[in-house]
């Protein structure tokens, strides 16, 4: 069952991965063509949402390099986003 599972997860990991870089993506450029602000709680949103998928996709393709970044992408939004809903 356990395989079962981790090869099911393993097999939709690059497309989980890259939902994440379409949000991070998307969220950059609304930010860069001035229809969303860098302050915004979607923005936030968004960049943590992203870098959860692309985490998502690394555990299964690891590459230290993105991960790091990835990790500190999520919590960096991570704070923004407690922010935002206080």
């Amino acid at each position: 069952m356990h395989t079962m599972i981790y090869s099911f997860l393993r097999s939709i990991s690059n497309f989980v991965g890259i939902i994440g870089v379409v949000l991070q993506l998307a969220a950059y450029y609304l930010l860069s063509i001035n229809r969303l602000s860098s302050q915004a709680f979607i923005y936030s949103l968004f960049n943590m949402l992203g870098a959860l998928l692309i985490l998502f996709s690394l555990y299964f393709h690891w590459n230290m390099a993105s991960a790091l970044v990835e990790f500190v992408w999520f919590f960096i939004s991570l704070k923004m986003v407690l922010r935002k809903l206080r």
